[in-house]
């Protein structure tokens, strides 16, 4: 099928680890119900030598190009498994020479979306610890797709799609593409919003309801103009205070999708990429979209 309005459509970042299998599984489905490319980008990292052995330099070399070769062929394997021949996709394998995280930003700013995997392999087999995710997630110009490989084991169909949403305009593009996986899937999303990302119980005292009485306000102002357009999308509406990470991570056990946008004001009070989204993008066992504002 044809390919989406960008160059790359569905870019997924892999590497050969399981994190890097589910990250193509999830891609593939998503590529099917959007009829999109999608593009297998597997990144060749420069080499560094701290002593002079040119064999040793030529000879990793060497091991890489074949790595890349087989991880690329791997993935392709996991795509026909899970989409098989029909419908049929364009499908565009890509071997890059940069660093990991810049490699794939650069490719972010060409694609509909790129999905990594929450954690994968280095340059020697070794757990990178997340930093490709967390340094994507950071500088990505498309909405980033953070996968853990268990939590794709036993995929529910059936479960919403969670959407974070605050109470500024920063967050329409998360809301945005949040009601569009909601009704591509034919489920229900749940909109939560917090009010603070520090504890404020004390603070807040007997005048709480009248807080949440604002926020089920902001939230129907917030969700009005979506819903009208997404008049198939059930919407359930969560009010919650002090810190939104739990509550997201929480919520998420029952959600087959977790939308947020990168930053914020109002309930996600100025929320970095350091915080809140990575929190949830790491802990979170189902799917997380960071949409950029």
């Amino acid at each position: 099928m044809s390919g989406t309005s960008t160059g790359y459509g569905i870019v997924v970042g892999v590497d050969g680890s399981p994190e890097s299998e589910a990250a193509v599984r999830w891609a593939a489905d998503e590529a099917v119900t959007r009829h999109a490319q999608i593009t297998l980008m597997h990144i060749i990292a420069p080499v560094v030598v701290t002593w002079p052995v040119r064999y040793l330099q030529s000879s990793y070399t060497e091991w890489q190009e074949g790595n890349a070769k087989y991880v690329i062929e791997q993935a392709q394997k996991t795509l026909r498994a899970v989409i098989g021949d029909n419908p049929p996709l364009t499908v565009q394998p890509e071997v890059r020479h940069d660093s990991v995280v810049p490699g794939l930003v650069k490719a972010s700013r060409e694609a509909d979306m790129v999905v990594v995997g929450c954690r994968g392999l280095g340059p020697v087999g070794g757990a990178l610890l997340g930093s490709t995710s967390r340094g994507l997630v950071h500088h990505g110009r498309c909405p980033v797709v953070v996968t853990h490989a268990d939590g794709l084991r036993v995929p529910d169909r059936a479960l919403p799609v969670l959407l974070g949403i605050d109470g500024s305009p920063a967050s329409e593009g998360a809301t945005a593409l949040a009601f569009d996986e909601a009704s591509r899937r034919g489920v229900d999303l749940i909109a939560l919003h917090a009010w603070s990302d520090v504890g404020v119980f004390p603070v807040l005292g007997a005048d709480w309801h009248e807080y949440e009485q604002e926020g089920h306000e902001l939230l129907a102002e917030r969700l009005a103009g979506w819903q009208e357009q997404y008049p198939d999308v059930h919407v359930w509406r969560r009010i919650v205070c002090d810190r939104p990470a739990r509550w997201l991570i929480d919520e998420a056990k029952k959600a087959q999708l977790v939308v947020l946008g990168s930053r914020g004001r109002g309930g996600f009070t100025d929320m970095l990429l350091g915080s809140v989204s990575t929190a949830v993008a790491e802990s979170a066992r189902p799917p997380v979209i960071v949409v950029r504002d």
